[in-house]
């Protein structure tokens, strides 16, 4: 990411002798912090670029784990049918180069990762896409694998934390056992007193 016309720029903001000391891309396997990180996304961004030159980001979601880890160096998800627009797939055709944007909104943590993606239709890699499918999201269409070349951590600064329903649902999990317990017992407490009247 760190071209000759991005370190003129952090020549001129007195910026590049931090990022030539601390900063490098991990282009070394993924390890279990990432592999943790990666699997328990419930979504990412995915950015291409068209034969136009013009960049496309487009928005991939499932349940917490529908991005699999398939080794140290790939990743790997199912597509199913969609709106057909095939944008990505037909930017990926041309141009095989992908990031990927991945959020943990509420722990305020965000990776990064560039990579060489390919879609496959499923009926040409069953075994893939039986690997790759998730319970409940239909029949796999094709298969999207994305071999690591680069990632990285970014800083959390100006994350603003959000959370989904099941992150809610966890965070007030406490307190609602909480009300039902106390319902239960004044629930019971009125049942005794009409027992007496």
């Amino acid at each position: 990411m760190f071209t000759d016309a991005v370190k003129a720029l952090q020549e001129a903001e007195g910026s590049a002798d931090m990022y030539a000391r601390s900063y490098g891309a991990r282009t070394h396997p993924l390890a279990a912090d990432e592999v943790a990180f990666i699997t328990s996304r419930t979504s990412f961004y995915m950015g291409t670029v068209s034969e136009t030159g013009w960049p496309y980001i487009q928005h991939r979601g499932g349940p917490a784990g529908f991005l699999k880890v398939l080794d140290d160096h790939m990743l790997g998800f199912a597509d199913y049918r969609g709106n057909k627009q095939h944008i990505s797939e037909g930017n990926l055709a041309g141009d095989d180069r992908v990031s990927l944007f991945l959020m943990d909104y509420p722990r305020k943590a965000r990776m990064k990762l560039q990579g060489r993606a390919t879609f496959e239709a499923a009926a040409d890699a069953p075994e893939l896409a039986e690997r790759l499918a998730v319970a409940g999201q239909g029949r796999v269409e094709r298969v999207v694998t994305i071999r690591v070349e680069a990632f990285d951590w970014n800083c959390p600064q100006f994350i603003t934390p959000r959370f989904d329903a099941a992150e809610i649902a966890q965070l007030v999990a406490p307190e609602i056992d909480k009300l039902n317990a106390r319902i239960a017992e004044l629930e019971a407490k009125n049942a005794r007193l009409k027992g007496r009247a």
